[in-house]
């Protein structure tokens, strides 16, 4: 049943990644940032803060569009390789400056940012070649974008700069185009790469209506996603100020970073402005970053299948065996995506896969725990009265010692019987013969325990020992024989404390016999039966009529050295008379 349990857990632990819950998508996000290095930076780019100090010496923000034309034409001065501003500029200028910045814009390749508006309108669609099947492509869609005015516009290159956001709020994946009503619009960054490349254009590849590759002439291939996303490398990105200017060389990307002025972006880095989002994005695209594969999820659906039943079978060896085996698995995954990454710049998630094993493991534990627990206990109340503790708690730790259901063994039997009990319970009132009776019982128990037997069965003052079972111990005919003798001087001692005399009776016998659980599916009691054990039963009998207090069978005498031959007897059931020795 506990194995069905288990089996079960697959197909239910399967159902989020089928259904792509939340939970399951942002622990692998979070395993991938963990995940991916962060490469050295390309030397393309740079970043130029206008800071609050800037913002104070010119009196306020928005700067007038003139002081824009001189910054971006010190930008140039000081070897500026191009300029991406990114601000929009929506509104005219109230102080006139909008052609004065144009003209500086064409100066150097400028690029101006859109934001995402949803106010319907779109920027033309220009630049764009699209090779494919010709089936509707799935993509980012947009609902509009907040654009430049058009004086501007004309006087440079517009790209989109997008910030959408991963499923846990943070920012990993950008689109590098978005699909609009009339076409696409590039990128904030793709316009960048088309101005380092040289290129008018840029290609988008398609098969099956997802895209599988941009591409820009004069620079190369792009690798995306489905969706046309690439994983941002949070590469750190030199920065620069309107004072020093250190641009020579560099692509710059203008941005504020004075309170209040532009948002801050949440990233798997921390906090960003809109224009080192984008400095990320333009540094990703000229390293190789890694890439979520289309089949993603049937990649971890897969490998969950796998990862589950081997944890199945691993968790029936031994707790230590299972917990070092499943430890190993753990880091076998671990290499195994670092691997993966390392290699093929791929992400495969065993995040999830390592969740669902450590929780299956816990749950068999857990369940193994209890079934454990109850064997325990049951070993314990079964045997806590009848064998010595260290044994009990033998057994407890190792229970199968015990071999429940009955097996055949050779095992050595002891039978007493206190005599004078009758002649007690005529005298004496029942209370001090019960006093009496207990006394005696409970010394022979210490006899029994001492030497490693196991206390049988009271049946009334008689006792019955059991010396091999359910433990195995060496020598046990020799542990049954001295435990007699100890009986023997057990009872002469207390007929000194007792008010009238009482004699006792013990037989020992070796043989084979069933041993194990005996009795009813509702009650049941650890015993022995077989010839042999009837045969102590008869040994003790005979010991009356025999004159002697032990008599012992003649396989136990054989191993031990004090035994001497004392006669042959007729018992009931026996055709041939026994041998039986004494000691």
């Amino acid at each position: 049943m506990k194995q069905w349990i288990s089996l079960l857990a697959i197909p239910i632990l399967a159902i989020p990644l089928l259904f792509n819950w939340q939970a399951v998508e942002i622990l692998k996000l979070k395993t991938f940032d963990a995940l991916v290095q962060t490469p050295e930076e390309s030397g393309w780019f740079v970043t130029l803060d206008i800071t609050e100090e800037d913002i104070e010496k010119e009196g306020g923000w928005p700067f007038p569009r003139r002081t824009l034309a001189q910054i971006q034409v010190d930008l140039i001065n000081e070897g500026a390789i191009g300029v991406g501003w990114v601000i929009a500029f929506p509104q005219a200028d109230r102080m006139g400056g909008d052609k004065v910045f144009a003209t500086t814009l064409g100066y150097a390749p400028s690029v101006l940012a859109m934001f995402e508006n949803p106010n319907g309108n779109y920027p033309p669609t220009t630049g764009t070649v699209i090779l494919g099947d010709g089936i509707p492509v799935e993509a980012y869609k947009s609902e509009g974008v907040l654009g430049n005015v058009p004086v501007l516009a004309e006087s440079a290159y517009q790209g989109i700069a997008v910030a959408r956001t991963d499923v846990d709020n943070l920012v990993r994946r950008l689109p590098l185009l978005v699909q609009t009503e009339g076409g696409w619009t590039p990128s904030f960054a793709i316009e960048i790469i088309k101005i380092i490349g040289g290129a008018d254009t840029y290609i988008i590849r398609t098969d099956q209506g997802q895209i599988t590759e941009l591409s820009v002439p004069g620079y190369g291939e792009i690798p995306v996603d489905n969706l046309g996303r690439r994983w941002v490398s949070w590469i750190d990105t030199p920065t620069t100020t309107l004072a020093e200017k250190n641009v020579a060389g560099k692509f710059v990307l203008v941005g504020v970073t004075a309170k209040g002025v532009m948002p801050q972006i949440a990233t798997p880095v921390g906090l960003k402005y809109p224009h080192h989002v984008q400095a990320a994005l333009a540094e990703s695209m000229t390293v190789d970053v890694p890439q979520i594969p289309g089949a993603s999820s049937l990649y971890q659906l897969l490998i969950l299948v796998g990862v589950l039943s081997l944890t199945i079978v691993i968790i029936r060896f031994s707790p230590v065996t299972a917990s070092m085996l499943g430890v190993g698995l753990l880091y076998c995954m671990q290499a195994a995506a670092a691997v993966i990454l390392a290699r093929n710049n791929i992400l495969i998630d065993f995040s999830y896969s390592a969740l669902s094993m450590t929780l299956i493991s816990v749950q068999e534990f857990w369940l193994r725990f209890g079934e454990q627990y109850k064997l325990r206990q049951q070993i314990k109340k079964q045997f806590e009265h009848y064998l010595d503790p260290r044994q009990v708690k033998q057994l407890q730790d190792n229970p199968d010692l015990l071999k429940l259901g009955g097996e055949k063994k050779i095992c050595t039997f002891l039978f007493t019987d206190v005599r004078g009990f009758t002649n007690l319970s005529e005298k004496l009132p029942p209370e001090q013969v019960t006093d009496i009776m207990n006394r005696v019982l409970t010394e022979q128990v210490k006899c029994i325990q001492a030497h490693g037997g196991m206390v049988d069965k009271f049946i009334g003052d008689a006792c019955m020992a059991i010396f091999n079972a359910p433990l195995e111990i060496d020598g046990h005919e020799k542990r049954a024989v001295a435990c007699a003798q100890d009986m023997r001087t057990a009872m002469r001692m207390l007929q000194k404390e007792l008010p009238e005399p009482i004699a006792i009776g013990i037989g020992v016998n070796t043989g084979e016999a069933v041993v194990g659980n005996m009795g009813s599916d509702t009650r049941f009691d650890y015993s022995a039966i077989g010839d042999a054990v009837n045969t102590a039963a008869r040994l003790e009998s005979a010991t009356k009529e025999a004159r002697v207090d032990i008599l012992i069978g003649e396989r136990t005498a054989m191993k031990v050295n004090q035994a001497w031959l004392h006669d042959t007897i007729e018992v009931k059931g026996k055709k041939e008379p026994l041998t039986v020795y004494t000691i």
